[in-house]
């Protein structure tokens, strides 16, 4: 079986970093939905609706851009986000848990696993129902700081390498839905929008192989492309994504060591993880997972949308993670962490079910009719929540203490 090198200094300090803000931020995460849940179900529901809605006009340069607050967090903070999960794609495929095949195969196959077995059960379930398809990349999405955030509970009982997987795949899962989004949630395309992002990203590429390491030229066009991609068709994030992308990382062809070299990647990186795993992503989940209880009844979560939802993640997550996890083991192409036997596994793939964030967001571009993104948030809380205790338990139960273990 491939046994993966060690990581290098610089990517376990990266990681180490990773692990305190995301697992702090997850339980954040958790604390910001169920204020939201209280809000939307007291006296307090008009004035969560009054949050929502409230109109936010910003103008830049010659454009002038109103929204609802709702779709300002959706589309402005989030692109944050989405630069940040595009930074941390492209450190570790230079430096980190994804450079090299050996490293790679493992997480790239279980990730892949755990988005088509999930689309696949919710298929199933809705294929008769066009408005619900929409939505079929939904349970596909794992929330790495929520899921962090559990373990986090669960202490020095939980091995370095289940930690490091789970990031991996998190990593290569947000990959796959950045392409899903792309794809299947563009509409209305403009060409010369597109044509001005273009331009946006060719500067950027060109201050790239110019090996120019400022960060506000970068940035600033990346605020260009992102009013450009708003206007395009194609979701706003993006622009994130693509920003993230151009950011400079290590150069491993110049004479400083890259155990040392300053990286702009990685301060941008350090400068944006706190604000977005203590702000963004806490205010996206209280802005969005305000679902009205009243009157709900068990029929209601038992219906094809919500119930392929909760099939998805709660099931098809850890079957395809796990399932192609044992199949790469049996094949001798990959092992599972040290420390980390069927049972950890098995824990980290209901972990994984954990889709609370990503799903949200996928879910509220899939779903334009309110009733159906409600049933989409019903789906989700009830998924995550199922796995979260499920995974909590389990690896409670079956992960022996580690004393003096991180």
């Amino acid at each position: 079986m491939t046994q993966a090198p060690l990581l290098p200094h610089r990517a376990m300090r990266a990681l180490a970093e990773f692990f305190r803000l995301e697992a702090a931020g997850g339980i954040m995460l958790i604390g910001a939905a169920v204020l939201a849940l209280i809000a939307a179900n007291s006296p307090l529901e008009h004035a969560y609706e009054a949050f929502q809605t409230m109109p936010v006009q910003i103008r830049i340069g010659a454009f002038e851009i109103a929204k609802p607050l709702l779709l300002w967090i959706n589309d402005g903070l989030m692109a944050i986000f989405f630069l940040l999960v595009a930074l941390e794609i492209k450190r570790e495929m230079l430096s980190g848990q994804l450079a090299g095949r050996d490293r790679l195969i493992l997480p790239l196959v279980c990730a892949t696993a755990g988005v088509v077995v999930p689309a696949l059960l919710f298929t199933a379930l809705n294929r008769g129902d066009a408005g619900a398809m929409r939505g079929w990349a939904v349970p596909t999405a794992t929330d790495i700081a929520f899921a962090l955030g559990v373990l986090a509970l669960l202490g020095s009982r939980v091995p370095t390498g289940m930690k490091l997987l789970l990031s991996t795949i998190a990593v290569v899962d947000d990959l796959i839905a950045i392409l899903i989004i792309a794809l299947f949630y563009s509409h209305g395309l403009s060409l010369t929008a597109l044509a001005w992002a273009g331009a946006a990203l060719a500067a950027m590429l060109l201050l790239n192989r110019r090996k120019v390491r400022a960060l506000t030229p970068y940035l600033l066009l990346g605020v260009v492309l992102w009013v450009c991609v708003l206007k395009s068709g194609v979701h706003a994030t993006l622009a994130g994504v693509a920003t993230g992308l151009m950011i400079p990382h290590v150069d491993p062809k110049n004479a400083i060591d890259d155990e040392i070299e300053h990286s702009p990647l990685e301060h941008l990186e350090h400068a944006l993880h706190p604000w977005v795993a203590y702000g963004i992503l806490p205010l996206f989940a209280f802005a969005n997972a305000g679902l009205v209880l009243g009157g709900l009844q068990l029929a209601d979560a038992m219906e094809a949308l919500p119930l392929g939802i909760v099939l998805g993640l709660v099931i098809g997550k850890p079957v395809g993670i796990v399932g192609a996890a044992l199949l790469l083991r049996a094949l001798g192409w990959a092992r599972f962490p040290d420390g980390a036997g069927f049972a950890a596994m098995l824990g980290l793939g209901f972990m994984c079910g954990i889709g609370f964030t990503m799903s949200l967001f996928i879910a509220s571009l899939a779903y334009a009719e309110r009733a159906l993104y409600d049933a989409a948030v019903l789906g989700i809380l009830g998924a995550s929540v199922i796995s979260a205790l499920i995974g909590y338990v389990w690896l409670r139960l079956t992960l022996p203490a580690r004393a003096g273990m991180p």
